[in-house]
Formats: structure tokens, sequence, C-alpha cells
């Protein structure tokens, strides 16, 4: 079982270290790319990264039994708590600004800049950092090994996970303030961005005036659904090594079979693999973006410089629309007005243009899309 289980670790580091490297390399040669969802993408990207090259042998060592000073060990695992907490407060980033931009459109770009954005990513690793390495300050189980006299007055000790950390932090302070009120939250505010796009979609001023607007949902929805899915593979990818902590705590004598504790590790740490493969197969730009990386740095063929398409343009509001003032078509082209205030600027177009040569010209936004 145990050379099962360091196998199948080894595969899990090398495909985590693997695809979450190609999702940095995708941002980074891929303009589009560059906005603030995948800013945090990149920040989740970065945690993932450090639990292949980091954690999982670290996970290794303490399988095998070895022996280390206390807070060595404490240390290791205080390693594995940041990394998760950064994960949690990553994707609930990304849920806020997902919101953020389908509540506001018209006024996204003001309000999320990229300066907000870097302010995020550091707060949430701050956060992290407190959250993880609460134990070291004293919450951990030094205390009770000395009383049971099951430390050595040197403090060696056979290095795992649940001689180092307290029951009691991992399962009140850990999973009930810091893992658990965050994927409720998420639900709730992923349940609202599909709500609020459906009644977009489903609205008629949309679906009667131009086809614009729909488009634009329709990009966000389908992006939500992928980031829902991120959201899903890590909370059912978490929650049982969790519920197995809160019976460890409650039930004491309650046997927890070793093959159950096994897949409970792996599926915490699998869970750091599955997101560049989600990125790959559900979101269009990544899958671009490493099509180039596989076809120019390791089948050695040209491949096509990746560009901001129009498409690309559309689906970022322009925070300020303007009004022409001028009947003549020429200057229009570069007004670009954001939903749902659509229809209003078309109106208000149609009454300052009477022309019958202007009004059979062709919608503004479908010029761009061309």
């Amino acid at each position: 079982m145990d050379s099962l289980y360091i196998g199948m670790e080894v595969v899990i580091a090398v495909a985590s270290v693997i695809g979450n490297v190609m999702v940095v390399w995708a941002v980074k040669i891929n303009k589009s790319l560059r906005d603030t969802t995948f800013c945090f993408i990149v920040s989740l990207a970065l945690a993932d990264i450090a639990v292949g090259a980091l954690v999982i042998p670290l996970a290794i060592t303490i399988s095998i039994g070895l022996q280390t000073h206390f807070y060595s060990c404490l240390l290791v695992a205080c390693t594995v708590l940041v990394l998760t907490q950064s994960s949690i407060l990553a994707l609930l980033a990304i849920a806020i600004d997902r919101y953020l931009r389908v509540k506001i459109p018209t006024r996204y770009r003001r309000v999320v800049t990229a300066r907000r954005a870097g302010l995020a990513v550091v707060i949430c690793w701050t956060v992290a950092f407190i959250v993880g390495f609460t134990p070291m300050l004293g919450w951990n189980n030094l205390s009770r090994l000395q009383q049971n006299g099951s430390i050595s007055s040197d403090l060696i000790i056979t290095c795992q996970f649940e001689n180092v950390i307290s029951m009691d932090y991992m399962v009140y302070f850990n999973f009930f303030s810091w893992v658990l009120p965050p994927l409720i939250l998420m639900l709730v505010i992923y349940a609202e961005i599909f709500y609020m796009i459906h009644k977009q979609l489903n609205s008629k001023k949309f679906t009667t005036s131009h086809a614009d607007p729909n488009k634009y949902y329709d990009k966000e929805l389908n992006l939500a659904k992928s980031l829902a899915l991120v959201l899903f593979l890590f909370a059912i990818s978490w929650l049982p090594l969790h519920i197995m902590n809160c019976i460890t705590l409650f039930c004491p004598e309650c046997k927890k079979p070793d093959v159950l504790i096994y897949i409970a590790i792996l599926l915490t740490h699998g869970n750091s693999a599955v997101n560049p493969i989600v990125y790959a197969f559900r979101i269009k730009k990544f899958h671009m973006a490493f099509q180039k990386i596989w076809q120019q740095y390791f089948c050695c063929k040209d491949a096509p410089a990746l560009e901001i398409q129009p498409s690309d343009r559309k689906e970022m509001p322009n925070p300020e629309p303007q009004q022409a003032t001028s009947p003549q078509p020429a200057q229009k082209q570069i007004l670009k007005p954001d939903p749902p205030e659509l229809e209003q600027q078309q109106q208000q177009d149609q009454r300052t243009e009477p022309s019958p040569q202007t009004k059979g010209s062709p919608p503004l936004l479908e010029q761009n899309a061309v």
C-alpha cells in the first residue's frame, strides 16, 4: 500500500507542476488572458505548483515515518495549511470578481483595477500565512505530547500530521471558520451569477434589440460554469479529509481505515493537478495558448502569434460610452456601448440620425465583430 501511495503521489506531483506551469506560461504569452480574473487564477496556479514541488515530497517523507524535531514537522504541516488556505481565498476572489463583472458591467473596469487586483492577491496570501502558521504560535499538540510522555526531552517525534496539529485547531478554527464559510459564500455567489446571467439572456429588451449583449452574457456564463467547476472539484477534493478530522475530534474511539486516509490525502493533492485540465478543455483562450506552447516549444513548429481578437474586446465593456455628435458613420466606429445600456443608446442614435442612409448601416458592435 505504501509503495502504491508513493507512486501515485509522484505522478500527481509531476502533473501538478507541469500543468500549472503551463497555466502561468499561457497567461504570459496570451495578452487576452491578462485581466483581473486570470490574475487570481495565476495565484491559484502558483499555490498548486508549490503543492507539487514542495508539499507532496514532504508528504511522502512523512508517510515513511521519519523521525524529526517537533517544530520541523510542525513547519511542514503548516506549509500545507498555508497553501490550502491561499487556494480557498483565490477561489473566493475569483468568484467575487466574476460577480462584479456581471453585476456592474459598465463600471467594472473602474472598480476592479489591476492595482486593486494585485492588492487583493497580497491580502489573500497574507491571510493564508496568518491562518496556516497559527499552530506555530502555540496552538499545537506539544503540551499534550509532553503530558502524555509521548515525546522525548529533545522533542524528537515520528513526523505525522495528527501528531503535531491540534484537531481543535483543524476543526473549529480552520474548517468551521476558514474553509466551510468561504465555500458556502462562493456557492451563493455563483448561484447569484447564474441567476443574473439567465435573467439578462431571457430579457426581451436584449433578445429583441441587439445581439451583442447576448454574446457578452453567453461568454460570462461559459466562463462562470468553468470556474464553478473548479470550485466544485476543490470542494469534493478537500471535504473528505476535513470530515475525517471532525470524526477524529468528535469520535476518538472510531477507527479510520488506512486506505480511506490515503484516498483522502490523494484527493487533496490531486486537486492541484486537475485545474489546468479544466482550463484546457473549458476555456478557449487557455486551450489556444496551450496549443501554441506545445507546437512552438515542444514540437519545434512555428505557431501563429496570439493576439487580442475583436471578440475579446467586446467582452471588456467600455465604462464610459459616448454619443455620436455627427450623423456621419465614420465618427461612430469607435463607440461601443455596454449592456445593459445598449437599447437606450440605440434609441438615442435613431432619434438623432433620421437619415435613411444612416439607418441602413450595420450596427456598430457587429461591424467591430467582423
